[in-house]
């Protein structure tokens, strides 16, 4: 089996994804990469199944799921959209988040952006693809990343119920296919990228609408 460092529930329940041949191929590839560029690949290695041992199995209520890491150095540390606390200034996308949550629920637009207390209350952080190199967005999509995160998504929804799942973006959204909505409540709106934002991300609402669902099932809401 391959030797990989995750939170315990998580291993448990993606135990056989972890047996298949394109799991082995996919860690190989990673690894040969960092060892190519040990400087420019991001996040650090420790950090890359980060968003699963901030938020175990038993505890997930909501996915956001993102694309893959910010390119930027110092930016990526293992949960989608979020940055270390001394990152500065903003990326623009999260920035956007920000100014949706202030104009949805009020709440004022915080001076670091990481989203670690989400992660830390069922939220689970995951990007589509969880490694990229320095400057080059996407440059591990053909990795095998996305058949790990697809299987991630169908063991969420076939193991749990009345989970919100949030996808903002074309990519995102592609995902929705394998989630039932009969006992999941998926949203879906434009990527909060500077270039889609203006055209359906603003106004979109996720936040309230993702609390309202969490009270409606008896479940506690996220102090976004």
């Amino acid at each position: 089996m391959t030797q990989i460092q995750i939170d315990q529930s998580w291993r448990e329940v993606l135990a056989d994804e972890f047996e298949k041949p394109y799991f082995t191929a996919l860690i190989q590839k990673v690894k040969a990469a960092y060892q190519a560029k040990p400087q420019q690949i991001f996040p650090k290695g420790s950090q890359i199944f980060r968003a699963f041992d901030a938020c175990p199995f038993d505890q997930v209520k909501v996915v956001i799921l993102g694309q893959d890491p910010y390119p930027t150095r110092g930016h990526a540390h293992g949960l989608c959209f979020s940055v270390e606390p001394d990152v500065r200034p903003l990326p623009k996308s999260l920035l956007n988040i920000f100014k949706e949550l202030q104009t949805d629920i009020g709440k004022p637009i915080p001076q670091n952006g990481e989203l670690l207390s989400w992660a830390q209350q069922g939220v689970l952080l995951l990007n589509s693809v969880l490694t990229v190199e320095e400057g080059l967005p996407d440059s591990h999509k053909n990795f095998g990343w996305e058949s790990f995160t697809d299987a991630v998504i169908t063991k969420i929804n076939a193991q749990k119920s009345n989970v919100v799942f949030i996808l903002w973006g074309a990519k995102a959204a592609a995902k929705a296919s394998f989630v039932d909505n009969t006992k999941h409540l998926i949203l879906k709106a434009v990527h909060p990228s500077p270039l889609a934002a203006h055209r359906g991300f603003f106004g979109c609402r996720h936040f309230s609408k993702t609390n309202a669902f969490l009270r409606m099932t008896q479940q506690q809401e996220i102090q976004w």
